[in-house]
């Protein structure tokens, strides 16, 4: 749809054509393309026709919607598992809750990319051979280094193949990879605000029947809330596909707000690191809370670009570049910090894993840094940054299968 608005910038008859076969693709395609063609008269023309409509929450077709709600009650299912069959929740719930969420949104994506037989049979088969490996793995979380880091590393190898399904293709194609991290931050936006309201509906709920006497807390938790809670990134995602307006205002305000206060939150957390006398060198727990720290900075880092990748703001790619460099600081300290630690107590999947990701992460933010500087320089722009978080996404897809299906062989399930 992109390519073909592009080559019919001058041709209102093929582009009415366009809008009537698809005018959700159409809508969703002219806002990402708008601000590089709104020069075109043509163009202004359909910016404020669109823009009345752009005002309405669309619901899709019956069809739509009936879509939706099939993938949310299979999801439903899926999280009652444990109780419908007699499964130990502690051993389940770890090693699958990926599979809740993920082959849902991946279903949808599917279908609504038209992929082919092809690609569907290959994002099911991987999805399922994850789900036969993670759950012929011996033992419990708690007691497998290996099995705990397959379970969390499961989640991104499940987010990755989300992402294919998203793009529809493995070849680079830096706009749609930097179009499913913009998605991500704009699911976790919607879900939120879903998920709040679901808190209150409840308290209402549960509130209003308790004033007639009756208790309906378990039965509410056991099935309303069992069902809702895969439902509403399903619904949040169904919203924000048919209403890319929706929260595509919030988002870049959001990236523009917590970029500085993150800056600024980091720089101190760094002096007062040196004061406290806290460090990742002796105390575990620090440096996990510290790498925890680190991915959800680079995360930031990554969906501010993703929502910047069109402007020319010196001030935000100033802001961008000096988070980067900071961040990179940060990594240096873990990443010095857990060469400590294999250096005095030996290597362990954990500090394997952790070393890996450390190392992927720095080359990551270099990267990102260097081409920041270029746009900050004026030796290149913003679009290149986005190019080098596009490029390097299955960089992270090939290490989660590492550590998914190869540390727990590798360590003898430790």
């Amino acid at each position: 749809m992109k390519n073909e608005i592009l080559s019919n910038l001058d041709n209102p008859g093929k582009l009415e054509r366009l809008y009537r076969e698809d005018k959700l693709t159409f809508k969703r395609e002219f806002s990402a393309l708008y601000p590089e063609i709104k020069d075109n008269l043509l163009i202004t023309f359909w910016k404020e026709r669109l823009a009345p409509a752009s005002e309405e929450i669309s619901w899709g077709s019956s069809k739509d919607l009936l879509f939706v709600i099939i993938v949310s009650l299979v999801a439903g299912i899926i999280a009652k598992i444990p109780a419908m069959f007699q499964i130990d929740e502690e051993w389940f719930y770890p090693r699958n809750i990926g599979f809740i969420i993920f082959p849902a949104l991946a279903a949808y994506f599917a279908w609504k990319n038209n992929l082919s037989a092809g690609k569907i049979l290959g994002i099911v088969g991987t999805m399922l051979a994850g789900l036969i490996f993670i759950n012929s793995l011996p033992g419990i979380v708690d007691e497998s280094d290996t099995l705990l880091l397959s379970c969390i590393h499961l989640g991104l190898f499940l987010w990755s193949i989300l992402g294919f399904a998203f793009v529809g293709q493995i070849q680079n194609d830096d706009e749609k990879r930097l179009r499913y991290l913009k998605y991500n931050g704009d699911l976790v936006v919607i879900t939120t605000l879903i998920v709040i309201a679901g808190i209150i509906m409840t308290g209402v709920t549960i509130g209003l029947f308790s004033l007639i006497g009756l208790k309906i807390e378990k039965f509410y938790f056991e099935y309303v809330v069992v069902f809702g809670l895969p439902a509403a990134p399903i619904v949040g995602t169904y919203l924000i596909q048919a209403n890319p307006q929706l929260v595509g205002k919030v988002s870049p305000v959001i990236a523009k707000i917590f970029s500085p206060l993150v800056l600024v939150m980091l720089v101190i957390y760094l002096i007062a690191m040196i004061y406290s006398g806290k460090d990742p060198y002796n105390d575990r727990e620090f440096l996990l809370v510290f790498n925890a720290l680190l991915i959800g900075v680079m995360a930031i880092i990554f969906f501010s670009v993703a929502e910047t990748s069109r402007t020319k703001n010196q001030v935000e790619i100033w802001i961008l570049l000096l988070l980067s460099v900071v961040t990179i600081v940060v990594n240096g300290i873990a990443l010095s910090a857990i060469l400590f630690r294999i250096s005095e107590w030996g290597i362990t999947p954990n500090r394997a894993a952790v070393l890996g990701g450390n190392v992927l992460i720095l080359v990551n933010l270099l990267l990102v840094a260097v081409n920041l500087f270029k746009a900050m320089s004026k030796k290149g722009d913003i679009n290149g940054v986005g190019k080098a978080i596009a490029f390097y996404l299955p960089v992270y897809c090939v290490w989660t299968v590492v550590v998914t299906f190869i540390f727990p062989l590798a360590f003898g399930f430790k």
